[in-house]
């Protein structure tokens, strides 16, 4: 029984990075031998442990055999005889698939280390093809290790893959599971090159895919191509340090731009309505969390106005932090306001912008919340005023309070 840290773990230790969490491979045990020395059992599909002292997961080695289409179409097999070579041979790529034994010595049999030192992703083996998901997984560490490029015959692979239709049978979970991680990565920009690249973006968000070749006004949008504009908005948004709720939002605040009619371009207008309903679909199709599709209705629908709201008076400002909910959520709204400042600075040589309407708007919200509501509605009911009459004192009152906080 030999025990070997593998993965993520050992990749990260060679390239100096932090290591937070190590993956462990057990090579010549049995899943009985292992409950009797104390570890605990919890995979379902193949044999998975939990240490008795440090609760890290240990595996048994295992191969792994194609029974069907897509993510969960495989038969596993585990034994003692299994080799550690065996075992990482069925690994995504070369930089995944090292290990160290027990005294520190690396175990490299795929060239793991060589592709680090030449910043290339590489598949392991022909196994490759097999699971789908390793398409989104190739295309995450690229946003991760954006000074990375894709070996030639690994993207080929990945569009034989897609061609194949391998692409289509991903469950929503976990497709929005690697979109997740990717958005959350260093570039996520990378991410969505790659799934072009290989023709994977158009089978997996279609809505995305569409941007691409769409112009935009020249004034407004230098970079001129509406896809390109969305890939240095997710960039601005890993610079600004966004939640994913927020980078979320970037990724779909222009959907509508890729069905506007061709007769009308470069102008877009009413493409906020269109953005949310694709939105809507998308976040249907990929089940993605109710906090990440509902600020990114928020945003789809009104960062147009966001970005014009410096010419707004106190009752058009009021107005729109209403329709945002902002005084029942203000802290969405202040990731609705950052997903708004990732557009206005993701566009060619705005970068640098300073973007005054989020300090506006936020002020604003601040002074609108310190009008006393609870104050105005007791005072009407004294008078007998009741329902949307109360409704409207407190507007009249937060437009007020603006007005005072805009004119300061």
């Amino acid at each position: 029984m030999q025990t070997y840290m593998v993965g993520g773990a050992v990749r990260d230790a060679l390239l100096g990075l932090p290591v937070n969490d190590h993956d462990w491979v057990v090579v010549g045990a049995t899943p009985q031998e292992m409950v009797a020395a104390g570890y605990l059992p919890v995979g379902r599909d193949f044999p998975v442990f939990l240490h008795p002292e440090t609760r890290e997961e240990y595996a048994l080695a295992r191969t792994e055999r194609k029974t069907g289409r897509g993510y969960h179409g495989f038969a596993f097999h585990a034994d003692p005889s299994v080799t550690l070579e065996d075992d990482l041979g069925r690994r995504d790529l070369t930089i995944n698939a090292m290990a160290r034994d027990e005294q520190g010595r690396l175990v490299d049999p795929y060239g793991g280390r060589m592709d680090l030192q030449a910043r290339v992703l590489r598949h392991v083996t022909e196994a490759f093809r097999e699971d789908p998901v390793r398409i989104l997984r190739v295309a995450r560490f690229a946003a991760r290790f954006s000074d990375f490029g894709i070996a030639p015959e690994t993207l080929e692979l990945m569009r034989g893959m897609v061609a194949a239709g391998e692409a289509d049978a991903l469950v929503p979970e976990r497709v929005w599971q690697e979109l997740a991680r990717g958005l959350m990565e260093r570039r996520p920009s990378r991410m969505f090159e790659v799934l072009r690249e290989c023709d994977a973006l158009e089978r997996l968000l279609p809505e995305v895919d569409r941007l691409w070749g769409v112009p935009q006004r020249a004034e407004y949008h230098p970079e001129v191509d509406t896809g390109v504009h969305l890939l240095m908005v997710l960039d601005m948004s890993a610079r600004l340090q966004a939640r994913l709720p927020v980078r979320f939002a970037c990724l779909t605040h222009d959907l509508g731009k890729g069905t506007t009619p061709a007769s009308v371009l470069p102008r877009h207008i009413g493409h906020e309505e269109r953005s949310a309903r694709l939105l809507k679909q998308l976040a249907q199709r990929l089940r993605v969390p109710t906090e990440c599709s509902e600020l990114a209705d928020v945003v789809a629908r009104e960062h147009g106005n966001i970005h014009r709201s410096g010419e707004f008076g106190p009752a058009a400002v009021v107005r729109l932090l209403e329709r945002c909910d902002a005084f029942r959520k203000p802290q969405r709204f202040a990731d609705v306001l950052l997903a708004c400042e990732c557009d206005a600075r993701g566009r060619l040589g705005m970068e640098e912008d300073a973007y005054p309407q989020r300090p506006r708007l936020w002020g604003a919200l601040q002074a609108a919340q310190a009008v006393g509501t609870r104050e105005i509605a007791e005072a009407a009911q004294a008078q007998g005023v009741t329902g949307p009459q109360v409704g409207e004192r407190i507007h009249k009152a937060r437009v007020q309070a603006v007005e005072v906080h805009l004119s300061a």
